[in-house]
């Protein structure tokens, strides 16, 4: 009953001859101003919910809106980062194909590549020499960062990395000989969680290294891509994926060497570890064209390298969290040339990043399995 009609009601009743004498009359008018309040309460209570209601629905459309400014609008960035991003990804390709035809993603990643010298590092430039002890004056902060040893710690020294987008860690590994790649026991039936392949190695630092066979995008991580070169054999021999690099291994004389090459090739010229992935980031001091973002998006990434002093560089970017975002391979290039990386390649990022130190994660994986780690088949480790 409306508030308007109550109030005639209550008037007429008001006015009727009989309401001093009438306990039932008084009754009624009671009721009938409860109803009244009940009424405004509930009134009110309505008003509330349209205005919650259509908040949420301006949200609903700005963010509908937006999406779609994002996803078709004028500027580029924003699609080909999605793109570029997703279509590298195991399970996230979707997030590219809902939105985007086979022909707009193809063109995308035509814009976005990693485009190598086509050199073979000359291992004569790299001279290995120890740190000298009595450095008081650096060149540069991140010259400091490297050469400027942990106390008790002549092994190997770990410097935060901190950008605006990402965050990571750079592993200063100062004796290359230490530098050696790991496997899975069961490398080509199954992977390894990371930190089950350091420790059955005694590693005391461990990132992981090449790629693998992924049909479907759920393997177990059992089958690398290309070769892999351990203590001086060939322990695996593989179709390679077509993502750019080739080997990526160390001499007997410990100098990290990167380029295109047959197995017998390799271990021909003296490679005693090694892995075949890419794309390879600096040969011989020249950072390789990068056009857009590399075409490998924004991710979390692993990546190794050499300086010419023989001190080699593993490092690890997170990705995929809010705190960082990850890194593209024009990040990861400018990363190695501000340590002076002489060498450096990319290893097989996203869910197969990681750091461990010392039998611990150091890092923030974002795998699926125990701990935010996947089954990986190989790994650059460091020995004491």
């Amino acid at each position: 009953m409306e508030d308007k009609n109550i109030d005639k009601i209550i008037e007429d009743i008001k006015n009727d001859e009989f309401m001093n004498t009438s306990d039932e009359v008084k009754k009624d008018i009671t009721e009938l101003k409860e109803e009244k309040s009940k009424n405004k309460k509930e009134r009110k209570k309505m008003g509330k919910l349209k205005k919650v209601l259509l908040a949420f629905l301006i949200v609903i459309l700005f963010g509908v809106g937006s999406s779609l400014f994002l996803l078709y609008g004028p500027w580029p960035w924003f699609r080909e980062t999605l793109i570029t991003t997703a279509m590298t990804t195991m399970n996230h390709q979707y997030l590219a194909t809902w939105f985007y035809d086979d022909e707009t993603i193809q063109k995308v990643l035509n814009n976005h590549a990693v485009i190598e010298s086509g050199e073979e590092t000359d291992t004569s430039q790299i001279v290995i020499s120890d740190v000298p002890n009595n450095i008081t004056v650096y060149e540069s902060i991140y010259e400091e960062q490297i050469l400027k040893k942990d106390p008790d710690n002549d092994l190997y020294k770990i410097v935060e990395i901190h950008e605006a987008k990402y965050k990571g860690y750079l592993v200063v590994i100062y004796d290359p000989s230490k530098v050696k790649i790991a496997t899975a026991s069961s490398m080509g039936n199954s992977g390894q969680y990371i930190t089950k392949i350091a420790s059955d190695n005694n590693a005391v630092i461990a990132i992981n290294a090449s790629g693998f066979e992924d049909p479907n995008w759920n393997s177990n991580g059992a089958k690398p891509h290309g070769m892999v070169i351990k203590d001086g054999k060939l322990v695996w021999n593989n179709v390679r994926a077509q993502v750019g690099g080739g080997l990526v291994g160390f001499t007997k004389d410990n100098k990290l060497i990167l380029g295109r090459m047959s197995a017998q090739e390799a271990l021909n010229k003296g490679v005693r570890d090694g892995i075949e992935f890419g794309p390879y980031l600096i040969v011989n001091g020249k950072p390789s064209f990068i056009k857009g973002n590399g075409g490998w998006g924004i991710a979390p990434r692993t990546a190794i390298g050499q300086r010419q002093d023989g001190i080699v560089l593993f490092l690890i970017i997170d990705g995929r969290t809010t705190a960082s975002v990850g890194a593209d391979m024009v990040d990861l290039t400018e990363i190695m040339q501000r340590y002076k990386a002489y060498n450096a390649a990319n290893m097989d990022g996203g869910s197969s990043t990681a750091l461990i130190v010392k039998n611990q994660i150091h890092n923030k994986p974002v795998a699926k399995g125990k701990n935010g780690l996947r089954g990986i088949p190989t790994a650059w480790i460091v020995v004491e």
